[in-house]
Formats: structure tokens, C-alpha cells, sequence
């Protein structure tokens, strides 16, 4: 073990009836009522524990806009209108402390008005949703800006706000958000990293390359993984041309910084394997894998993403604790994933058993997170994956899968 982990206490897949889920998959009802039994505790104990957050951060990643997000996605897995209210009052205390800044779903105004604009729409508030659909499009001149100081990347960046597109067009319908808007973001996105990598000379290594304060991060935060995530979805337009002769060959380039562990380091040139988060390392950047094997069809993606899921499962029991981005819930994502991919039990069986450790909050000693009760970082985060888990086929990581 390397000092960030918990050794992993449960013994893998062998094929055998399961506890948790029935040989097709379906979860038992003892599984789902501990499920829905730990989910009522935590959100007991994180709305106590909001009390004393930080009143001025609106933030989907930290503050009142991931809350609301929370309860939006809960109300969607229980059907229940009283989660719908609770988000509507997240997001409208968010909307009292924008920052008038940062354009990204995450970090930003973008995605605080994204959120509302949502509740708004499932309430029937139509005229309220449109009013926040329209603030996020007119940020849009802002992040086409070229030679702006706007980065690349998911949380400050142009494929934070190209997220937000996403989301507001996955809740209102594809049409709401006009395609042009989605496939400008990409155009400039890989503009600027066609600039970049003829900059610094590695053109024909990576035709594509982005930097985030001087490095050059590989994990979907910051990185080069969640920007070509996103460049390879086909709601995103990039043409099929480009995606073969830019998209790829970069794809490529970041697969073969995997350490031998089958691990990727957070930045490039960094040789050391430690970390094994979605932010930084395996468990964030199979998600680029497994687009690019949906793609392309080729099985060396789908073997480097099943190496990411034995990383996440050996190392994964993060000390730093339970949440999305640099914690237990966040590292099972990548199960659920694969999952999804190729329906073999083994990964649902890794799923659950995190979901297991997840069931212990708070009893294995785990740091406490700087925001303890927030999306990313802290509870919300956890009870978002254990609600994720009633429905394991529907599961996508918030705020970030398509």
C-alpha cells in the first residue's frame, strides 16, 4: 500500500450468488434498504451540518448549487416532489451569490443557472428556466474568445461550460441548446490545442495539447482526459475527420503515459504513482477510455479501462475519505461505468462493495474534507452515488458523464 489507501478488506468476484444482486443483475431488496436506510441518515446529518457552510459559495463543486443538483437527482430516482422543492430552494439561495466570473458547470456561474434552470422547467416555471437558459448563453462570446486567458479544461474552463450545454439539452431536450452553440465550443477548444501542441513542438506526438497553470494535466479535472471525453461525443459535432486525425492520435498519447500499475500519472512528466482519484489517475481517466472504445472499436481502450478498474479496486479505499473527486464514491463510478459497458457481474460486484465501505461513513478514520457536506467533496457527493447505485444501469458520475 502506498499510504493513501485502505487495503481493500473484500474478497472479488468469484462468480457466486451475491448477497446484493440476483445473477441477472437486479439488487436484492436487503441491498436496497440498507441503500435507501443510509441515504435518509447521511441527508439527516448533512442539512444538520449545512447549517454552518459557507453562506457565499454558490458552487455545484462546493457549495449550495451541488446540494441542489443532490436533490434534483434524487428526486428524479424516488419520483418524490418534496426533493424538487428542497432543490428549489438550494438553487435559489445560490442564485442570491453569483460571481459573475467563471463560465463552467462546476466552479462557475454556468452551471449554477444551469441547475436552476432545470428545477424551473420540472416545476412548470417556464418563463424562470428560460430566463437561466439565457444567462448561460450569453456567456457564450466570452468563452469563444481565443486569445482570452480562459483554459481548456472541465472546472475553469471551455469544456466546463460545453458540459453545461449538455446538461441543460439532457433535461430539456436536445433541441433547446441549438447545436451550433456545442460544436463552436469544440471548434475553438481544439483550436487552442492545435496552438498548444505546435507551441511546444510535440505536434506529432499529440496533435492536441492543453495545459492548466503551467501543466500539462492528464485526469478529467483539469485534463487532457476530460477534454477529449468530451471532443468524442457525438451531441458535442465534431467531425468524424477530425476526431480520426487529431482526437485520436491524442488519445493515443495519454495512453501510453500509463504507468506499469496500469495507473496514469496527474500531470505529464510526473513519474510518481500515487495518486488514484477521478480528479488525478485511473479511476478519472477511464472515462476517455471507454468513449474512445464506443468509437473506435478498438479493444486495446477496453483493456487499458479494465486496468483502471482493478487500480480503483485495489487502491481505492481512500484515505482522504468518501466523496466524488478524490474519495471511495468517486473511485466506484469507474465500476459502474464498466458496468454499463460490458454488463459482467464482476464490476457491479465492485460497485457494491463500495457502496459497502460508503455504508461505514465515517468509521475508518478517514481525513474530514475541507467541505465536509458539499457535492465533490463531502457528503452530498456519497449520497448522490448511493442513490446512484438503487439503479445501477442508469448510473452516470454528476456533473461530469454524459
Amino acid at each position: 500500500m502506498d499510504g493513501r489507501s485502505y487495503p481493500n478488506p473484500y474478497p472479488d468476484y468469484n462468480g457466486e450468488v451475491s448477497p446484493a444482486f440476483t445473477s441477472t443483475g437486479q439488487l436484492t431488496p436487503d441491498f436496497k434498504h440498507l441503500l435507501n436506510n443510509k441515504i435518509r441518515e447521511l441527508l439527516q446529518h448533512m442539512e444538520h451540518g449545512l447549517k454552518s457552510a459557507d453562506p457565499s459559495d454558490f458552487t455545484v463543486y462546493t457549495g449550495w448549487s451541488g446540494i441542489a443538483l443532490l436533490y434534483l437527482h434524487l428526486s428524479e430516482v424516488y419520483g418524490d416532489p418534496l426533493c424538487l422543492q428542497k432543490a428549489k430552494e438550494y438553487a435559489t439561495k445560490s442564485l442570491r451569490c453569483l460571481n459573475k466570473r467563471d463560465v463552467t458547470f462546476l466552479c462557475g456561474d454556468a452551471g449554477l443557472y444551469a441547475v436552476a434552470s432545470v428545477i424551473f422547467h420540472k416545476l412548470g416555471s417556464a418563463q424562470e428556466a428560460d430566463d437561466c437558459v439565457n444567462r448561460v448563453l450569453q456567456m457564450h462570446s466570452t468563452v469563444m474568445k481565443l486569445d482570452s486567458r480562459l483554459p481548456d479544461e472541465l472546472l475553469y474552463g471551455r469544456v466546463g461550460y460545453l458540459y453545461t450545454l449538455l446538461f441543460i439539452n439532457k433535461h430539456f431536450g436536445d433541441g433547446k441548446i441549438p447545436y451550433q452553440y456545442m460544436q463552436q465550443v469544440c471548434d475553438i477548444v481544439i483550436q487552442s490545442g492545435e496552438n498548444m501542441a505546435a507551441h511546444r513542438r510535440i505536434q506529432n506526438l499529440s496533435p492536441l495539447m492543453y495545459e492548466w497553470y503551467g501543466e500539462h494535466y492528464v485526469g478529467p479535472a483539469h485534463g487532457l482526459a476530460g477534454i477529449y471525453y468530451y471532443l468524442m461525443q457525438a451531441t458535442c459535432y465534431v467531425s468524424s475527420e477530425k476526431i480520426q486525425s487529431l482526437v485520436r492520435p491524442s488519445v493515443d498519447y495519454v495512453t501510453q503515459l500509463k504507468f506499469p500499475s496500469g495507473n496514469y500519472p496527474p500531470c505529464i512528466g510526473d513519474k510518481r504513482d500515487l495518486l488514484v482519484h477521478w480528479c488525478h489517475g485511473a479511476p478519472g481517466v477511464i472515462y476517455m477510455l471507454i468513449q474512445a472504445y464506443k468509437v473506435f472499436k478498438d479493444e486495446r481502450y477496453l483493456i487499458a479501462a479494465a486496468q483502471c478498474t482493478d487500480i480503483s479496486w485495489h487502491r481505492g479505499l481512500l484515505k482522504k475519505g468518501y466523496g466524488i473527486c478524490h474519495g471511495a464514491a468517486g473511485n466506484a463510478y469507474c465500476f459502474l461505468a464498466m458496468y454499463n459497458l460490458t454488463h459482467d457481474l464482476k464490476y457491479l460486484h465492485r460497485a457494491c462493495k463500495f457502496a459497502e465501505w460508503c455504508l461505514d461513513y465515517g468509521e475508518h478514520g478517514c481525513r474530514t474534507p475541507d467541505t465536509p457536506f458539499s457535492l465533490f467533496e463531502g457528503m452530498a457527493g456519497t449520497i448522490y452515488f448511493l442513490a446512484d447505485m438503487l439503479n445501477p444501469t442508469t448510473a452516470k458520475f454528476p456533473a461530469f458523464e454524459i
